[in-house]
């Protein structure tokens, strides 16, 4: 079949041809360690992107928090994946996807180092054609909404701060709510910590409970009953890995709750499994960990057959275009300024919190300016 041609008087957007790619990575030390139920972080990394095209304009991107690859991550972008795309139309957004793939077919190398590769030129591709069609990807995307509420991940282990004291310093931030870290000790322990949350919290401040995996089924289901009567607003990985999808949704059949998964996902076909196992309630698939914002929109496509709400687990520079896109988009996250200092500090215009929400930029792409001197200072030498 062939393609009509444009009606009379009506022009057909130029091509961006990708000219080539410039790749900034980035890390930054963190004053402590953060320590989640089987996790510590002392450092926020990620990989700035900048796609250049032949009519001038730069889709400018950041994307991933892969510490100890991060510079494996560059040199699979520049050696794998730019070859395949210099020369091509970035408006052709899904054959660069595809042309993108082979980066994760390596069986003897960590998959996700091909997909955080993959997701950088792409989310840098996208800004690339918001700025060429001077639209905000957000509305793009979707347009559902301008605003979106957020909540920071918080409540972890071994901090300095008391819970309260973590829960007051997030609403004094004007945060929406809190994403807080169990697992990592006994169901009664983490849910002693989940009250002492809430309490502090009060009645408009939602507070949802991430186990990094932390639970076996039976203490998932027990933590979930403790905390019945005290508003949650979801359940996170509730379970270890080796059955977590037939585990979670027990936790949601027996307990009662709703459970957030999808970050620990590849692909939009593990996101498909869970919610044809009946696994989750919420999907919070990664752009960054999964190939990027395409992906993630075939995920969201899915989601809404299922009455599935989409989340996105971090990086809310990308986050919030996506979930303010979709009407089934829920909260962005983000971490307190000490967690993550690329989104607090990385970002020259990021908008001030109001009433728990964000405004999305109204500029072209992503809208975000980025602070070069932040960048230089923190950039980590290639070899």
């Amino acid at each position: 079949m062939s393609s009509s041609p444009a009606p009379a008087g009506v022009e057909l957007t130029p091509r961006l041809t990708i000219s080539h790619v410039e790749t900034i990575p980035i890390r930054v030390p963190l004053g402590r360690v953060y320590r989640g139920s089987h996790y510590q972080m002392t450092h926020r990394s990620t990989i700035v992107t900048r796609v250049h095209t032949e009519e001038g304009i730069v889709g400018e991107a950041y994307a991933g928090d892969e510490d100890a690859g991060l510079l494996e991550i560059d040199a699979i972008i520049h050696q794998e994946i730019v070859p395949a795309l210099v020369g091509q139309d970035a408006f052709a957004v899904e054959r660069c996807w595809e042309l993108a793939r082979p980066a994760t077919f390596d069986i003897l190398r960590d998959r996700r180092l091909g997909l955080v590769a993959c997701a950088c030129i792409d989310a840098a591709i996208w800004d690339a054609i918001g700025k060429a069609l001077e639209q905000p990807l957000w509305r793009l995307w979707g347009g559902y909404r301008d605003t979106i509420p957020m909540i920071s991940i918080g409540g972890y282990y071994d901090s300095p701060l008391t819970v309260t004291q973590q829960v007051q310093e997030l609403r004094e931030r004007g945060l929406a709510g809190m994403k807080f870290k169990v697992g990592g000790r006994t169901p009664e322990e983490d849910a002693k910590r989940f009250k002492e949350a809430r309490a502090a919290a009060g009645a408009d401040f939602v507070l949802a409970a991430d186990a990094n995996q932390g639970y076996s089924v039976r203490d998932a289901i027990r933590f979930a009953k403790l905390v019945a009567d005290d508003d949650l607003l979801w359940f996170e990985e509730p379970c270890q890995w080796h059955n977590d999808r037939r585990a979670m949704r027990d936790v949601r059949m027996v307990a009662g709750v709703p459970v957030c998964a999808g970050q620990s996902e590849f692909s939009a076909g593990g996101c498909r499994d869970l919610m044809v196992e009946g696994a989750i309630d919420v999907c919070n698939f990664d752009a960054s960990w999964s190939g990027g914002p395409t992906e993630w929109r075939r995920v969201a496509g899915m989601a809404r057959a299922f009455d599935v709400q989409m989340g996105h687990h971090e990086e809310p520079q990308c986050s919030s275009h996506l979930l303010a896109s979709i009407p089934h988009g829920g909260y962005a996250e983000c971490f307190d300024p000490d967690r993550d200092p690329i989104w607090w500090n990385l970002i020259a215009n990021r908008p001030p919190l109001v009433d728990g929400a964000i405004a999305l930029p109204t500029g072209p792409g992503f809208g975000w300016e980025l602070d070069w001197e932040y960048v230089d200072r923190y950039r980590l030498p290639k070899p």
